[in-house]
């Protein structure tokens, strides 16, 4: 057998001279030293021992004595030289499959208890609490390693992008004035100041706009948000978002800086995967309703909304005749999946998203149109339902008559609960969304027009004049980033100048007043020159979750709350003692909730006690 000397690699340490998974046929009769978990153990007799030895870059099979005590998870460090495998037993499954190591001489490093469920891929079906409980053993698995890292390489390539356009990183404050008028705020009270809190920061808004009056011309962070929040599978209370802001610019400036980053991010992610990273496609946002539905379509799937207005113009069916709007969908090949009590559920469902009705029509050999309403339809109408729609035979169409927006939101939602494919799946489809509406629809009780979004968001220059007219026919210079049916993030260009920030404040019913009262710590500063400014925000986590192929981005947060908001792992949120409420200034007054119980210890040696934070 060959004692040739190795050759470190790329990763060599102190205790190692290779990655596991870095070996191969290149390496055949280098002595080489590998550290790693037991990941399996197939025992031959009292002298031969396979152990396949595994680290974060893969699996690798070593041949060892029998006599050593190497069970599952316990942590060996393994000397021995790089051998190809006998012939017909080499495994194409495994990158290191056509190599092992022989000759081994093995050392303990740490001894395990047997794991509460299996680190492989068998554990996807374990319960999510017990892998959260045990969440440093669910990382050592090979999809929780493939998912931070792909986390860790959208993070390197967002930051090499931005500084690439000369942007500066600032860290804002994380204890910050409460500002309520966004999602409910975590708030910390004040020892120093009884009776006085802090919140935690929704998102850096305020700072990132001051660092503009500040001169810092272009400003961008990671920046870790919390909000107070009912949890979701692509929402947590902590999470990353990447926030920028940049000085003198429009919304093409904003949109090509970010697009240029997220493109970067997205080939880091895929590197290696042959997965394709295309353009990011534009579209307004009026268009985004009337062909999806929805103001974050999703483009990887057809059954766009079609216009069916025109058509029924003089109709003589009831429920179309003088409707301001009909539209459809077309669900391909929908016939046979759909029965009776399919197409009332449906009905049903369409009723609860705000529809007064649900038309349903089987497209039948020749184009006929099968329907409890076909009889009340013209020749000519039902030609040119399967006419615009492209009905063919076996199709299922589904058409709403209603006021524009109703139709467009309930087909919209219809069309993903019937189409729309797991987030992760199928090729990547980015899309910006502009010219939001700046109001949307008028407050009952105040008779005021309600913003769309934060207060200093710019009207669109085309439609200022119409504010005090038509306010509802107001664009803003919002937009958002949308990726496969989820929107990543939103930004805008900012009101800069006192008196079109007072036009809407008092279109909002905010009094000059009560502005000062509520911004005045904002607006002050920009009374000493203000740059015209814009920027943008989106979320980390929902992002990655997407490049990982993931629909809950709890599978790609290290340590994420479950659903309910509770850590099992550490058993947060728990009470605090009576010292540090009184030296809080705080007094319980209803009777506390019990916190969740201690999550179960594996056997085996103890483990450590655990140690007893407004869109953009």
């Amino acid at each position: 057998m060959s004692t040739a000397a190795s050759t470190p690699g790329t990763h060599s340490t102190a205790m190692r001279t290779h990655l596991c998974g870095d070996l191969g046929l290149g390496n055949a009769g280098q002595r080489v030293t590998v550290c790693g978990w037991v990941a399996h153990r197939r025992q031959h007799g009292q002298s031969l021992m396979f152990v396949d030895l595994r680290d974060h870059s893969g699996l690798l099979q070593c041949v060892v004595d029998g006599s050593v005590d190497a069970r599952s998870e316990y942590v060996l460090r393994i000397t021995g030289t790089v051998t190809a495998r006998p012939e017909g037993t080499a495994n194409p499954a495994l990158a290191t499959g056509e190599v092992e190591l022989t000759d081994c001489a093995v050392e303990v490093l740490s001894v395990a208890a047997p794991p509460p469920f299996p680190l492989d891929d068998r554990a996807d079906s374990v319960e999510e609490s017990t892998r959260l409980t045990y969440r440093y053993l669910d990382l050592r698995r090979e999809r929780m390693q493939r998912n931070l890292r792909t986390r860790s390489a959208v993070l390197g390539a967002l930051r090499t992008a931005f500084a690439d356009r000369g942007f500066v990183e600032v860290e804002t404050p994380l204890l910050m004035p409460s500002t309520p008028e966004g999602a409910r705020e975590f708030v910390v009270p004040s020892r120093q100041f009884p009776g006085s809190f802090y919140a935690l920061p929704q998102s850096p808004q305020l700072f990132k706009q001051l660092l503009m009056v500040g001169g810092m011309d272009r400003y961008f962070q990671l920046a870790r948000c919390l909000r107070d929040e009912d949890l979701r599978a692509d929402r947590q209370y902590e999470f990353t978002q990447l926030d920028l802001e940049m000085s003198f610019v429009g919304v093409d400036d904003i949109l090509d800086v970010v697009s240029t980053a997220v493109l970067a991010a997205a080939a880091a992610a895929a590197a290696g995967s042959g997965r394709a990273v295309p353009e990011i496609e534009r579209l307004t946002w009026h268009d985004a309703m009337n062909r999806f539905g929805v103001d974050k379509p999703d483009l990887r799937f057809g059954m766009e909304l079609v216009e069916l207005t025109a058509i029924f113009a003089d109709s003589g069916f009831k429920a179309f005749a003088g409707a301001p709007a009909v539209k459809g969908i077309r669900v391909p090949g929908g016939s046979a999946t759909h029965n009776r009590k399919a197409l009332d559920t449906l009905t049903d469902r369409a009723k609860k998203l705000g529809a007064k009705g649900l038309v349903w029509m089987r497209v039948a050999a020749a184009g006929g149109l099968e329907s409890p309403v076909a009889k009340f339809l013209s020749p000519a109408e039902l030609t040119g339902i399967v006419t615009a729609t492209a009905a063919e035979e076996g199709d299922l169409l589904l058409l709403v008559a209603d006021e524009w927006e109703t139709t467009c939101e309930v087909l919209g939602q219809l069309r993903n609960d019937l189409g729309r494919p797991p987030a992760g799946a199928g090729e990547l489809r980015f899309a910006w969304v502009v010219d939001f509406p700046l109001f949307v629809g008028v407050d009952a009780a105040t008779g005021r027009p309600k913003p769309g979004h934060h207060p200093f968001t710019r009207p669109h220059p085309d439609d200022v004049e119409k504010m005090e007219s038509e306010p509802l026919a107001v664009r803003s210079l919002a937009y958002d980033l949308v990726l496969n049916g989820w929107e990543l993030g939103s930004g805008s260009i900012r009101i800069h100048e006192s008196e079109l920030q007072q036009r809407v404040f008092g279109l909002l019913g905010i009094s000059p007043e009560e502005a000062k009262a509520r911004f005045g710590f904002f607006l002050t500063p920009f009374g000493y020159g203000a740059p015209p400014h814009g920027g943008f925000a989106f979320g980390i986590d929902r992002l990655v979750a997407i490049l990982a192929g993931e629909d809950n981005i709890r599978e790609v947060i290290a340590f994420p709350k479950t659903q309910s908001g509770l850590d099992p792992l550490t058993g947060a949120p728990t009470t605090i003692d009576e010292r540090q409420l009184r030296e809080l200034g705080i007094r319980v007054v209803a009777p506390a909730v019990p916190g969740p119980a201690a999550p179960a210890k594996p056997a085996g040696p103890a483990a450590p006690a655990a140690p007893a934070r407004p869109a953009s």
